[in-house]
């Protein structure tokens, strides 16, 4: 273990030159490159039980008593998009964006979850939907799972049940059989970390399951082979014919040796970003887990008694199944946080304890609304080349970049956040060489964030929840963005630039 963990040191210490400055790149961003947003089904659609809609897990979620959502929020309606797509196309048409990043919901599709009983409404739905789309010069990127299970499957375990691996894949079936002439970019997964360890792990996603050290690694296991068997399936029999594209879209923060001076701080850090990111890109491009997650989980797995290791382990069928599924990597990031190494490691069970370093944020750091979400906009750069570094320099789609406010229309803070950012990833291509072909915002307008309710904002647009009709409204930040699409750079003075 040791010489893997060196070896990550010689990578990061590349990286360590500061890049803090806040000059703004005024080159233009390629004439390729494209921007969009994004949306999920959950959180926009509403119809929660309309048209022959099952019921997910966070349907279930959001009418528990006592509910664990703020303010008892629920997604019944939401934006009410599934009654108001052909006003959000023509919100897209007027922002000019290139794509528009949406889910798919599986209980809209199969109400049971399992492929005997198609709902061919909300199929139509979708068609609808990716037709308003193309009409309007718009290209449809679709993300197939975004947290919103089937509860009969749920109720049958989930992802911690390998019966669902076979159910998944029949899902992706339908979509590419009746949606694949459309939509040429698919998305399998949105945030695999978020649905296993928030989901099975810590309790802080649906279904609300606490199993931590245990249940998010057995979602984990089951959803990279459902990934792996789309993604094959798309290749063995659609591809052909419909030239598309399947990635898989993974969160991560950028995590940052507190100190470059420390040795054990930059293994700490190289050491958490595998357990993040590298949690799922790792069997996905290199064919298993990183090696520093599975040596650290067998001993600490060791050491509370366990026979074998709480990480499963891939067959070496399963390793060249999986191995090389991708046609390109989505990357959701928001945020920045230190890492320090510990002699003292939390000895209890969990994927973020496993990990043994200690993370925070400095509380001078600028925040948001969302308590986790800091604005580092050098940590766009930083993970970007990470990327680049550890994945032989992938093609890249930004799936998800945005900030959280309390919904003014005057939201001058999301724009600097979208402006610094932005130029940090345009710094990535231009300095680094990072293969990105996109940059997707989160999100297109205000919705339901989860747990948070409507308490948190990230739209360009604000929606009106307290009204029957949901009105749509641009904020200041719409109209920046319509800018930026428009010229393909974020300062008025643009320079243009070839990569």
């Amino acid at each position: 273990m040791r010489a893997v963990i060196h070896y990550a040191v010689i990578v990061i210490v590349l990286f360590s030159e500061a890049i803090t400055e806040d000059v703004l790149n005024n080159r233009r961003f390629p004439d390729d490159f494209l921007f969009g947003v994004a949306t999920a089904s959950y959180q926009v659609e509403g119809a929660w039980n309309e048209d022959g809609k099952g019921e997910s897990i966070w349907d279930r979620v959001c009418h528990t008593v006592p509910s664990p959502i703020t303010n008892n929020d629920t997604g019944d309606i939401a934006c009410d998009s599934y009654h108001k797509y052909k006003e959000d196309v023509a919100l897209l048409a007027d922002l000019g964006v290139d794509f528009y990043r949406f889910s798919i919901a599986w209980t809209r599709i199969l109400p049971t979850g399992f492929n005997n009983n198609i709902n061919q409404a909300g199929l139509n739905y979708y068609k609808n939907l990716t037709k308003e789309l193309r009409a309007n010069g718009i290209e449809p990127v679709v993300t197939m799972y975004h947290w919103d299970l089937p509860q009969s499957l749920q109720d049958l375990g989930g992802w911690q049940n390998e019966l669902i691996v076979d159910s998944y894949v029949d899902y992706a079936r339908i979509l590419f059989s009746e949606l694949g002439d459309s939509v040429k970019y698919w998305l399998t997964f949105n945030e695999a970390k978020q649905v296993c360890d928030g989901g099975y792990g810590v309790a802080q996603k649906a279904p609300l399951i606490e199993s931590p050290g245990i249940g998010e690694y057995l979602c984990a296991h089951n959803l990279l082979k459902a990934h792996a068997g789309a993604w094959r399936l798309y290749d063995e029999e659609f591809r052909k014919d419909q030239e598309g594209k399947v990635g898989i879209a993974i969160d991560t923060s950028w995590y940052e040796p507190f100190s470059y001076n420390s040795t054990a701080d930059i293994e700490a850090a190289e050491t958490k970003q595998q357990f993040s990111y590298g949690w799922y890109a790792n069997p996905i491009v290199h064919g298993d887990y990183p090696w520093v997650m599975q040596a650290k989980i067998a001993v600490r797995s060791e050491q509370e008694g366990f026979g074998k290791s709480r990480l499963p382990e891939f067959t070496q069928e399963e390793i060249k199944y999986i191995k090389g599924t991708y046609d390109f990597l989505g990357l959701n990031t928001y945020s920045t946080s230190l890492i320090n190494a510990t002699d003292d490691p939390d000895p209890s069970r969990g994927w973020s304890q496993d990990a043994e370093v200690i993370e925070w944020q400095p509380d001078e750091w600028e925040g948001s609304s969302s308590s986790w979400l800091k604005v580092v906009p050098w940590g766009m750069r930083k993970i970007l080349r990470w990327l680049k570094e550890t994945y032989n320099n992938p093609r890249i789609l930004i799936t998800e970049n945005g900030y959280s406010d309390n919904g003014t229309l005057a939201d001058d803070k999301r724009i600097s956040y979208y402006q610094r950012y932005m130029s940090s990833l345009r710094d990535a291509m231009e300095l680094d060489g990072v293969d990105v072909m996109g940059y997707c915002a989160w999100s297109m307008m205000d919705n339901f964030e989860w747990l948070a309710g409507y308490s948190e904002k990230f739209g360009l647009y604000h929606v009106d929840f307290n009204s029957p009709n949901r009105e749509r409204t641009p904020k200041k930040s719409a109209i920046w963005y319509k800018r930026v699409v428009e010229t393909k750079c974020v300062v008025d003075d643009c320079v243009d630039a070839k990569l």
